[in-house]
């Protein structure tokens, strides 16, 4: 058998600013596998976006034939009928070849979106317990929601936006070096370095405030969405002017970064447009200047022209790209922050399905913490014999439902271990541990779907006939057919429809459904009354026929048929033995039983006065 040493691992600590920015970029590498997959698509695209660029540089190019062959001074004496087509035919092109590129790309940009996102909730729902006890479920979905809104826009503006300056600013570049003087690509490769360098390093000064008020927005999203889950709560205490305040408190702080992040926004847009005003009016005065001085045609004033409008409009789409993209590595960094949680309980390489058709249990020697400084388990052995019902009972907070948490690999033991059939369960494939076991927990959550969907759920390839069968056996099927809508009902945000009786039948047609070797009981029927107890006590014996049992009880008249009962307390069994040896010896198992006793005589008579 393996070596295990399985600890805990340490809350995941937030990385620095400085390191956040330089991994940002690192997460494009991710998206490149994607894009090799629709290679041929993205190759495609590509050329077309290559052709609506040249259409487009050409446009200022026959304007200048036309402008230059309609000059007075030339005496041009037909009309430029095929110049003025060909500008038309260059227009069109340029609109039709960006449309093309689009229809062929969106493809390639929406199955990335489908596979990110979905790697993204495998991997959440791979992560530990502990991971999701921690997390706020509100900010976390908006955060994977802007992250794949954000893979999105970086795919298009990267291929889309960046490519095509670069391309468009180069042939530009390749006319005015070989039509006119060094003076006029030298103020405009000025006028880019200036504008490139300004919208860097603004832009870089706004993440911080953008990032600032992201993490603001998804706290303010949390505080709602958790008021909201909780607004039985919240009526209880009659808070809801507080539970407004605080939301409101969160709004306020998200108002005030969200317009320092527009005031800086306008910051940024003034001085870009400044550099630019300065050159195209430098750049017409020297072509003025040319012409004057017949060194250079009209046609050759309005090419100028023509091409620097041609190359600060998409360079002055080029800063808001810069901004958007920067925004979506910002957006997509937290996202793929969630992919380098690490998996706490991971499956070993080697690990193997569960030998054997039935199921013996053992517990040696457990120790386990849920933190460093509050152990929950100390040196807990005991053995469940395939076939047998063995039962835990013990004060709340002494470690009962730890055992059942172990044993799902929900978190590994500290010390010690546990094994199924002499196989130590971290070398197991958890899938193959989950679906031996099957759960009724105390607390039943359910789907926001309907009462037949939270039933099958326990085995989601089982025919209808097989859900009703197991509902009959819960008990729950006449109280279904009775409902206006019957197996269709739906049960509300986590089964608020249902009442906890309703619930807890619910979750035993589900284990039922599942049919596993081994079954778990925690705190079962701790929400029905007595006389439900009781009718659904017998089918959960029924239930527990020929399967490894474990039952976590509070009340003890539920666990008097065990083959053993185990007593815990602070995390240590201090007694062991059946219902009638432990009564016998007259420890604490007995002196709760007789406590119990006492109660339900005082509920009783109770009843009778009421």
């Amino acid at each position: 058998m393996p070596h295990h040493s399985h600890t805990a691992l340490p809350p995941a600590i937030p990385a620095p600013p400085g390191a956040a920015r330089r991994n940002e970029w690192h997460n494009v590498r991710l998206l490149l596998p994607y894009l090799w997959e629709f290679r041929g698509r993205v190759a495609l695209a590509l050329t077309l976006l290559a052709a609506a660029k040249l259409a487009n540089v050409g446009v200022p190019l026959v304007m200048k034939d036309i402008v230059d062959s309609l000059d007075a001074s030339r005496a041009a004496l037909a009309l430029p009928l095929v110049l003025l087509i060909m500008y038309g035919a260059l227009r069109l092109s340029t609109t039709l070849f960006a449309e093309l590129r689009d229809v062929v790309f969106v493809r390639v940009a929406q199955r990335a979106l489908r596979r990110i996102a979905l790697t993204v909730f495998r991997h959440l729902h791979n992560l530990s317990l502990r991971f999701h006890l921690d997390r706020q479920t509100g900010g976390m979905s908006r955060d994977v929601e802007r992250g794949t809104r954000g893979i999105g826009t970086l795919m298009s503006y990267m291929l889309f936006s960046i490519i095509p300056v670069i391309l468009e600013f180069s042939l530009v570049a390749l006319i005015l070096l070989t039509k006119f003087d060094w003076r006029f690509p030298a103020v405009t490769f000025g006028a880019v370095a200036a504008y490139i360098v300004f919208t860097i390093s603004i832009t870089e000064w706004r993440m911080d405030i953008r990032r600032n008020a992201n993490e603001l927005d998804t706290r303010a999203n949390s505080r709602a969405i958790d008021s909201l889950l909780n607004y039985e709560t919240v009526k209880y205490f009659n808070n809801e002017e507080f539970e407004a305040r605080r939301y409101d408190e969160n709004l306020r702080k998200y108002e005030t970064a969200a317009v320092k992040a527009e005031a800086s926004l306008g910051l940024l847009n003034i001085g870009q447009s400044c550099i630019i005003a300065i050159a195209v009016t430098l750049l017409m005065i020297l072509a003025a200047e040319g012409v004057v001085a017949k060194t250079l045609t009209l046609g050759d004033l309005v090419l100028v022209n023509g091409l620097l409008i041609q190359l600060y409009i998409p360079l002055n789409f080029l800063g808001m790209v810069y901004r958007e993209v920067r925004q979506s590595l910002v957006d997509m960094d937290r996202m793929f922050a969630l992919l380098e949680q690490n998996r706490e309980v991971q499956d070993s390489p080697d690990a193997i399905g569960l030998p054997g058709a039935s199921a013996a249990i053992r517990f040696e020697e457990v120790d386990f913490s849920y933190d460093a400084n509050r152990r929950i388990l100390f040196g807990v052995s005991f053995e469940i014999p395939s076939g047998a019902k063995v039962a835990v009972v013990g004060h709340s907070g002494s470690g009962k439902s730890t055992l059942a948490r172990l044993l799902y690999r929900f978190y590994d033991v500290g010390g010690g271990r546990i094994t199924i059939n002499g196989t130590d369960i971290r070398d197991l494939q958890q899938s193959a541990l989950r679906g031996a076991i099957g759960i009724v927990p105390q607390d039943t959550v359910l789907f926001n779907d309907t009462i037949y969907y939270n039933i099958q759920y326990g085995r989601p390839d089982a025919s209808r006939d097989e859900v009703i069968a197991a509902a009959q056996a819960a008990h729950i099927h006449d109280f279904i057919v009775s409902l206006p809508d019957g197996y269709e009902a739906r049960v509300g945000e986590r089964g608020l429809k249902l009442s906890g009786g309703e619930k807890q039948r619910v979750a035993i047609a589900r284990a039922i459904l599942k049919n596993p070797r081994i079954m778990i009981f925690d705190e079962a029927t701790s929400a029905l009354d007595s006389a439900t107890e009781q009718a659904i006590q017998t089918e959960l014996m029924r239930i527990a026929e020929g399967r490894t049992t474990l039952v976590i009880a509070h009340r003890l008249s539920t666990v008097m048929d065990a083959a053993q009962i185990l007593v815990l307390d602070a995390g240590r069994i201090v007694e062991r033995g059946t219902h009638r040896e432990l009564l016998d010896r007259g420890g604490a198992y007995a002196d709760m039983w007789a406590l119990q006793q006492q109660e339900e005589k005082t509920a009783g008579a109770l009843s009778l006065t009421t």
